[in-house]
């Protein structure tokens, strides 16, 4: 099928030194899925007669949004866990009540979708079972990207120890009263799988769904604590095997930074690097903690970054050094976790937070421009994909991954022209300015409807799953949710006496 994308403005993308490529009356040429020329509207039509058109005046049109970092469906909040700081989360999410996969993950890629989101970074924490069981739910949570029309990179994280808090498992149950002990043992064992079958999952994955247009599999060590050295190696090993791309959580909270003082002595990203895990393949997920030396190492090897700045609010987890990774070159990407600042997933409202947050006081002072936001969600978020320059921008043999907006509706009743057209984009696009989504060359949405789903019956599973009574399974966790909670406690208090160093290291000093 031969499209014509027509518009008043088209954001092909970024040059080098990040100023924003634009087209003006101009339109995209887009067959099998691709971009195959741009050119004035006129000049298009005339040579394609027979193509069908999207678009036209009153329109924009820029490249589809990269969730590069996102867990879950319905969120930790809906289903019953308050916002605690990072490490007590974990064991509130014990209670959390079980979603079907498919739906769970629907529900989230609606509310991406309808804020202009084309590709999702889908970082899957945790499933019960063995292999079989494993492949079993990652292949639920893909056909429910495959069935909305997304574009998924998919990893199932590797996690090898220390499941509740920063020490080993065993060590932790001693910790609790002996009638504790059972229990939290049981809950262990059901994500107790063996780092070598963990291995062979993301294998089998990358076997299935090999091929596949809208599909990438990726590798996701899950973060330092989370990780022996074993499965340090082990993450290296699958990288140089499959040259698939890596994104691991580090240094999201200054619990984590002590936890690597603790084990290594030193910086848990020299600690991964010694392991061959940074370089343009490596994005880290959050990296509010880093230290000067640590965003050096970033720069000097070409790792990326993965900013939910979202997530680092609600968590108390700190505000990441934003203004100085683009300083020094870092290529960052944005994310929206486990929800937004609104609890959903609104790319359009986190480029927003994100442009706002790094404003540091002072005439002279650094700060994140709205272009550079809208290419962190754009070209950075496609850069930590297996996708890569597939992806993230619109120029020819790209994919024909794009987002039209209501130019009117996004500026009435009134707008300056003076400003910038990224500028005024930032600012003020709302999910309510998104006319269609279209990924690979079709339209997954229009006019807020999704062409492939429909969201009012699906919401309604939903509503009709979780209206039910709580299964015994359910009952028993958030049991040991509430009965654990105060022993998770004890084991963080005074975890961060020791001194984290000069003052000028502290990532809040320049936010």
């Amino acid at each position: 099928m031969t499209t014509l994308i027509e518009a008043d403005h088209i954001l092909l993308g970024f040059a080098k030194d990040g100023a924003p490529e634009l087209v003006e009356g101009g339109a995209l040429l887009i067959e099998n899925g691709v971009v195959r020329e741009i050119g004035e509207i006129g000049t298009l039509r005339r040579s394609h007669p027979g193509a069908a058109r999207i678009g036209g005046r009153g329109r924009v049109v820029i490249p589809g949004l990269v969730n590069a970092h996102h867990h879950v469906g319905l969120t930790p909040l809906q289903l019953g866990s308050p916002d605690h700081a990072l490490e007590l989360w974990f064991a509130s999410r014990l209670a959390l009540r079980d979603v079907p996969p498919r739906l769970d993950t629907l529900y989230s890629a609606f509310e991406m979708v309808a804020s202009g989101v084309t590709t999702v970074q889908h970082l899957h924490s945790r499933a019960p079972g063995g292999p079989e069981a494993v492949l079993a739910t990652a292949g639920q949570v893909i056909d429910a990207y495959r069935e909305i029309g997304m574009r998924a990179s998919y990893s199932f994280a590797l996690r090898d120890q220390n499941r509740l808090v920063y020490e080993a498992d065993e060590a932790f149950l001693e910790r609790l009263p002996s009638d504790l002990r059972p229990a939290m043992a049981a809950y262990f064992q059901r994500f107790a799988m063996p780092l070598k079958e963990q291995v062979e999952v993301f294998h089998a994955l990358r076997r299935r769904y090999a091929r596949q247009e809208r599909i990438e599999i990726q590798i996701a060590p899950s973060n330092l604590h989370w990780l022996s050295d074993a499965a340090l190696a082990s993450a290296a090993e699958m990288a140089s095997e499959t040259g698939a791309p890596l994104h691991i959580h580090l240094l999201e909270t200054p619990y984590q930074r002590a936890y690597a003082r603790k084990r290594t002595g030193g910086s848990a990203l020299d600690h991964i690097h010694r392991f061959g895990l940074t370089g343009p393949g490596v994005t880290l997920g959050h990296g509010v903690w880093m230290t000067e030396a640590d965003i050096e190492l970033c720069a000097h090897t070409g790792t990326r970054i993965c900013h939910n700045c979202s997530s680092n609010f609600r968590l108390k987890s700190g505000i990441a050094p934003l203004n100085r990774f683009t300083a020094k070159g870092i290529p960052v990407a944005l994310g929206i976790d486990e929800a937004g600042i609104n609890d959903d997933r609104d790319m359009l409202q986190e480029m927003r937070l994100a442009l706002h947050v790094h404003r540091e006081p002072g005439i002279d002072s650094p700060y994140p421009k709205p272009a550079e936001i809208l290419r962190m969600a754009t070209e950075h978020g496609a850069g930590t994909t297996p996708f890569a320059e597939r992806i993230g921008h619109l120029r020819e043999g790209a994919a024909a991954d794009l987002v039209l907006l209501d130019w009117d509706r996004l500026t009435y009743p009134y707008q300056s022209p003076d400003l910038a057209l990224t500028d005024i984009l930032v600012h003020r696009a709302r999910r309510d300015c998104v006319m269609a989504v279209m990924v690979a060359g079709e339209v997954i949405y229009e006019d807020g409807k999704f062409n492939r789903l429909d969201r009012p019956q699906t919401l309604n599973e939903i509503a009709e799953r979780m209206g039910q009574p709580l299964t015994a399974q359910e009952v028993e966790r958030r049991t040991l949710s509430a009965q654990v909670l105060p022993h998770v406690c004890k084991f963080y208090a005074g975890y961060l006496d020791e001194p984290f160093g000069p003052p000028h290291t502290s990532p809040n000093a320049s936010a």
